[in-house]
C-alpha cells in the first residue's frame, strides 16, 4: 500500500470502526495475530509493518515523527473517522506522537509495554550499540538476546513456541532497517502528555524489563483516568505472551 509516497505492507481484516495495530522494535504485523480474529468480528483491523520492518522496505532515515506521520496518512486513507489505535514498545511512542499531533484521528489509545520517551542516556547508548552490532554481525545474536531477556521465564518454560515466535520476528528483520529503527528509538523525544479526555488503556507484564511497569504507572498517574493491568508471568511481548488477556481487554476497551 502506498503511504506518504512509500510502500508499506498493510494487512486489513474485518468491517466496522477502524482499529490500527502498531508493532514495536523488532516486530511486524504478526505480533498482533492472536488478537485479529476476535477484533475483526466487530472492527476493520489494519496492521502495518512500519517502514524498514518486516515486509516494508526501507526508504530513508527513520524517526518517531516519520512513523507517526505515516500512521496519520494510513488512517486518512481509509476515510473512516477517528481510529482506535494500539501501540507496542517503540510503537507506543509513535502512537502517542500521532495522538498529540493529530488528535482528531485517534478516538481510543491502548499502549502495550509502554517505554519511556526519551529513553534514559544508557538506553540511548544501548540502542546505538545494538544498531552497530546488527550492521556488523546480522540479527542472530540480537534475536537470541531478545528472546532470552525480553520474554518472561514462565513464557520460555511453559510456552516455548511463543518464545520461538519472538525470536523469529526479530531474526527475520532486515539488519539495516532494524538498525535505523534502533536509532529512531534512541532519538525519540518526549511526545508530550496524553490528553486526559482521550480514553487510555495501559497493559504490561510484571516481568517486563523494557517497558517496566513503573513507566505504565507513571503514564496512568499523569493521565488520571486510564485503565491499567499488569500481567503476572509476562515479559515485554505482551500480545504474544498473554494473548487471551490482551484480546479481552481490547474488546472491552473499544
Amino acid at each position: 500500500m502506498q503511504v506518504n509516497g512509500k510502500d508499506l505492507a498493510v494487512e486489513v481484516e474485518g468491517d466496522g470502526p477502524l482499529v490500527v495495530l502498531v508493532h514495536g522494535l523488532g516486530g511486524t504485523s504478526n505480533f498482533y495475530q492472536p488478537q485479529v480474529a476476535a477484533l475483526a468480528e466487530r472492527f476493520r483491523v489494519v496492521r502495518p509493518d512500519t517502514e524498514g520492518s518486516g515486509r516494508s522496505p526501507l526508504a530513508g532515515t527513520l524517526s518517531i515523527e516519520g512513523f507517526a506521520n505515516d500512521l496519520a496518512a494510513l488512517i486518512e486513507a481509509f476515510d473512516a473517522g477517528p481510529a482506535r489505535v494500539v501501540g507496542h514498545s517503540m510503537g507506543t511512542i509513535s502512537v502517542r506522537s500521532l495522538a498529540a499531533r493529530r488528535p482528531e484521528l485517534v478516538s481510543h489509545l491502548a499502549l502495550l509495554g509502554a517505554v519511556p520517551a526519551p529513553l534514559p542516556e544508557a538506553g540511548q547508548l544501548g540502542q546505538h550499540d545494538r544498531a552497530a552490532k546488527v550492521r556488523a554481525e546480522g540479527m542472530v545474536d540480537v534475536a537470541d538476546a531478545v528472546m532470552t531477556n525480553a520474554t518472561a521465564e514462565a513464557t520460555r518454560r511453559d510456552h516455548p513456541a511463543t518464545a520461538a515466535a519472538v525470536r523469529e520476528l526479530v531474526l527475520r528483520q532486515d539488519p539495516e532497517g532494524y538498525a535505523r529503527s534502533c536509532e529512531a528509538l534512541a532519538g525519540a523525544g518526549d511526545p508530550g502528555p496524553i490528553d486526559p479526555s482521550l480514553p487510555l488503556l495501559l497493559l504490561t507484564g510484571a516481568d517486563d524489563g523494557v517497558g517496566a511497569p513503573a513507566v505504565t504507572h507513571q503514564l496512568a498517574e499523569s493521565h488520571g483516568g486510564a485503565v491499567v493491568d499488569v500481567f503476572d508471568d509476562c515479559g515485554h511481548w505482551t500480545a504474544l505472551e498473554k494473548p487471551h488477556e490482551v484480546t479481552e481487554h481490547l474488546l472491552k476497551f473499544f
